[in-house]
């Protein structure tokens, strides 16, 4: 009776920590991503002198833009050898200029819609961390 107890008890509190990694790890590897993608993003506007607009969008990172303004000095091969979607299957968002600085650059988070808390929340390159 005691072992169930004691097994009970670390049940109670293990499982709800290690049910949670997954979900801490998802949104560690959107910020990741987000931080890789910025950087692409930089590179892009330091060959072209401004950044890839919202309707070009993140595809000019992977194959070169031909809606204007077409950049002159695209790197060959682009910036990122293919787009990565967000931990949770959806395309990451752009906007050229950003609400919170040049561009933003976000996931809406496990919900896939604005907003939202802990794992539903967005997360964005205008974010500490």
């Amino acid at each position: 009776m005691v072992v169930v107890v004691i097994l009970s008890i670390l049940a109670v509190v293990i499982v709800p920590r290690v049910i949670d990694r997954p979900d801490q790890a998802r949104v560690s590897r959107a910020k990741s991503d987000i931080a890789a993608i910025a950087s692409a993003l930089a590179l892009y506007r330091l060959d072209n002198q401004r950044y890839p607009t919202t309707e070009q969008g993140l595809q000019a990172l992977a194959k070169r833009p031909t809606r204007a303004p077409v950049p002159d000095n695209w790197a060959e091969g682009g910036y990122l050898a293919r787009l990565p979607v967000d931990p949770w299957g959806q395309p990451y968002q752009y906007l050229q200029p950003g609400v919170h600085g040049d561009f933003d650059l976000f996931s809406y988070g496990a919900d896939g819609r604005p907003g939202g808390s802990g794992v539903n929340a967005d997360i964005g390159n205008w974010q500490d961390g």
